[in-house]
């Protein structure tokens, strides 16, 4: 057949030798090809599949509402599922965290956050405030604005040109600390590199974005909470907003329903999506504080609106699969009856010992293995051997999808994933690694 779709995240040209496979249905935490083979969805389908494929309470959730009413404007226009969904919200987010902003994809979500805080502070009498803090190697998304505070890496060398011009601040590494420390004990003390870019330009930035405990593209690298703690702090003494990308953190990814909660701060914007609908419908909010909202707040005349607008904005359809599956992690205790012990051990026990396995690290369902040539030097493999990519193909070929970040293969699965699928994706996780990096 000839091919068509042009794939994102994707050389094509890797499927000459390795075809793509042909989705047909998908249900709890399994995909099903057109010859009916499954694969175990151990990510999650790019994370937003939080309670599996086709969950039977949010399927029906959407169907009763694309009966009532499938979409509708949502300026001039508000409605009941939306209302609801910021109602209950607002009793689980950090304090302080009141006013809803409705977007289609994350990317999105967190350029509504730099937008909101520039014109804040031009608002408020700090028009100087113009530049962005972010953590080096982070990740938010591929649209410029966000893309612009990623990594200058794969994602966003070649538009660099294009590109505002962030502040990157070395972040934490807990594999390779360099200051000798564990991230289970330390005090947060690589936020020196933070404390110098602010005592720099700290007067000109008007937020710091960062990703909450962990940093999912940069190889899933899990840090401290006291590193918040301190980055809330630096932010509060220089009038610098603090933006926190929960896309991928929240919804209970990291044992908490919100990664922040980990390092108990309220950050000034917290942007949702993925697990928010459960998979069933592209939704994102970029959630703020009436601090940040008064300052919009005025006469149109004064021209102080906030002017951005998604057609699919307060998606009826996307608030009611976010309503049910606020209702299955509640009614079902999905937080804690959660196997984030039992997934850890189990890995730790088959792969532990391996000879390439660096370090597996954990935070709550998230498990990463870091893959490494040297393990006692903690030497990276080159990164034209793609031995990530080699092992996601053997994973694929055995019925595990099992996607890499570069060398580091992770678990990031259903929150209702059950031991027994647990014991499952691990010897197939196993046994695709002991074929990749056979002696």
């Amino acid at each position: 057949m000839k091919q068509r779709i042009w794939h994102p995240c994707t050389q094509m040209k890797d499927h000459e030798d390795f075809p793509l496979v042909m989705a047909d249905r998908a249900e709890g935490i399994y995909i099903y090809d057109e010859e009916g083979k499954a694969y175990m969805d151990i990510i999650s389908s790019w994370w937003c599949n939080l309670l599996g494929h086709g969950h039977p309470r949010i399927k029906e959730a959407v169907k009763q509402q694309l009966d009532r009413m499938e979409h509708v404007m949502f300026a001039g226009f508000t409605h009941r599922p939306a209302e609801e969904l910021c109602g209950r919200l607002v009793k689980l987010l950090p304090r302080g965290l009141e006013k809803f902003f409705f977007v289609d994809n994350g990317s999105t979500a967190v350029e509504v956050a730099m937008k909101m805080s520039f014109q804040y502070h031009h608002q408020s009498g700090a028009p100087e405030k113009k530049k962005f803090m972010t953590l080096a190697n982070g990740y938010h998304g591929e649209t410029l604005g966000v893309l612009s505070m990623g990594g200058m890496d794969f994602y966003a060398q070649m538009y660099r040109p294009l590109l505002l011009d962030a502040i990157h601040v070395d972040g934490p590494d807990c594999y390779r600390c360099p200051y000798g420390l564990q991230r289970d004990t330390c005090q947060g003390q690589c936020i020196e590199a933070a404390e110098k870019a602010f005592q720099e330009h700290g007067h000109e930035t008007t937020a710091f974005l960062f990703e909450p405990m962990f940093q999912g593209a940069a190889g899933m690298r899990i840090y401290s909470p006291a590193y918040i703690r301190k980055l809330r702090a630096l932010c509060d003494a220089y009038n610098v907003n603090l933006i926190a990308d929960e896309i991928a953190a929240g919804y209970g990814r990291t044992g908490k329903l919100f990664a922040c909660e980990h390092a108990g701060v309220t950050p000034d914007f917290l942007c949702l999506s993925k697990g928010l609908t459960g998979g069933f419908a592209p939704m994102a909010i970029t959630v703020t504080t009436d601090r940040i909202y008064d300052a919009f707040y005025a006469d149109f005349n004064e021209k102080k609106a906030f002017v951005h607008s998604t057609t699919y904005s307060g998606y009826p359809v996307a608030c009611a699969a976010a309503l049910a599956v606020l209702d299955i992690l509640k009614e079902d205790r999905i937080l804690e009856r959660m196997e984030k012990e039992y997934l850890n051990k189990c890995l730790r026990q088959a792969l532990a010992d391996h000879k390439n396995v660096g370090e597996i690290r954990g935070i709550g369902l998230i498990n990463a293995m870091e893959l490494v040539e040297d393990r006692d030097a903690k030497k990276a493999f080159a990164p034209e051997k793609r031995t990530g990519y080699q092992i996601y193909k053997e994973a694929m070929k055995r019925g595990l999808l099992l996607r890499p970040m570069g060398d580091v293969p992770y678990f990031n699965p259903p929150l209702n994933i059950t031991r027994a699928e647990i014991d499952q994706a691990v010897e197939l996780c196993q046994d695709s690694l002991r074929a990749v990096l056979a002696d």
